[in-house]
């Protein structure tokens, strides 16, 4: 997953993520308002399909697609681009940098841990 999205493409497969599959209508219908153009959304898709996002079935005239690639897939790999690119790799640079802008508070640090602790 080395092809990263653009704003638009990501709107897209978050709908597809919540349908889990759809015609372009659907897809449409489900987008947040203002709506896009379908020959917009259309042409998002096919090059979702092109990077290796989306599936697609044929039913008649009409495509059904669904999410080659899970949102727990692209998030993980997101988040890890981030750390890479942002923060040298270190998970513990991220979680500094968001206790110094007060994004994270120390009883969801101390939660996080318990969490930990009990996975292993």
């Amino acid at each position: 997953m080395n092809k990263s999205l653009t704003k638009a493409e990501e709107q897209v497969m978050q709908v597809l993520w919540k349908l889990e599959k759809g015609y372009l209508k659907d897809i449409v219908e489900a987008m947040p308002e203002p709506k896009p153009h379908s020959n917009t959304v259309s042409t998002v898709i096919k090059i979702l399909m092109d990077k290796g996002y989306v599936n697609h079935e044929v039913h008649g005239r009409v495509h059904c697609y669904s999410a080659k690639v899970s949102k727990e897939e692209y998030s993980g790999s997101t988040i890890r681009n981030i750390v890479d690119g942002y923060f040298e790799g270190s998970f513990a640079d991220v979680v500094s940098f968001m206790v110094d802008q007060k994004d994270l508070k120390v009883s969801d640090l101390e939660l996080l841990l318990k969490e930990m602790k009990n996975k292993k």
